[in-house]
């Protein structure tokens, strides 16, 4: 702090008299603490369940990309299909031309993914440490969608499909993607029982 002075000119000559120091009080400086406290204690929890976000995340992604499969073959009158590679922790939204699901040629386009393919992987920081550990569609790693966005388990006919179901893990948390046979409509649980 910066102090000053008063001056006072007398018969004796000038004398300095020092202004009263400003400074916190007690009170103040409990008060500042307190409330740093109470930030910190707010703070700090939820810096810890960054984990359980990006699993949310993973969780969020794979939802999506099955409502954008099943409302792109809907709105193209085409057959679309997720094709899950547990062994890579991958999944590609293909389209399906014909009566065989050829992942390696039909994997759709999106502008933002590496190389412009339609491939989902859980390798990396934006999922943090999600994994792909069951996929059960009929058996098969894939959910196909006919036009009328419905599953199908075969596609090379237009058979109600029996649904089927996702699973990941990660951060200590388990979550199921459940696909209802068909309408397609989309459900999550935790299965681990947490929040």
């Amino acid at each position: 702090m910066q102090r000053t002075s008063v001056e006072f000119c007398g018969p004796a000559g000038t004398r300095r008299v020092p202004a009263p120091r400003r400074a916190f009080t007690l009170v103040e400086l409990l008060i500042v603490v307190v409330l740093l406290g109470i930030a910190g204690a707010m703070v700090i929890p939820a810096m810890g369940q960054t984990g359980i976000l990006r699993v949310q995340a993973a969780v969020r992604t794979v939802v999506s990309d099955i409502t954008f499969a099943q409302s792109d073959a809907v709105a193209f009158q085409e057959r679309r299909a997720l094709v899950f590679n547990i062994d890579e922790d991958e999944y590609r939204v293909v389209s399906v031309p014909g009566t065989d699901i050829d992942p390696g040629v039909d994997t759709m386009f999106h502008p933002s993914k590496p190389g412009g393919l339609y491939v989902v992987r859980f390798d990396g920081e934006e999922f943090g440490d999600s994994r792909i550990t069951q996929v059960d569609f009929a058996g098969e790693e894939v959910l196909i969608f006919d036009p009328l966005g419905g599953p199908i388990d075969e596609p090379t006919d237009n058979t109600p499909g029996v649904g089927g179901t996702i699973t990941l893990i990660g951060s200590g948390a388990v979550f199921e993607i459940d696909v209802e046979p068909f309408t397609g409509r989309v459900t999550v649980e935790r299965a681990d029982g947490g929040g």
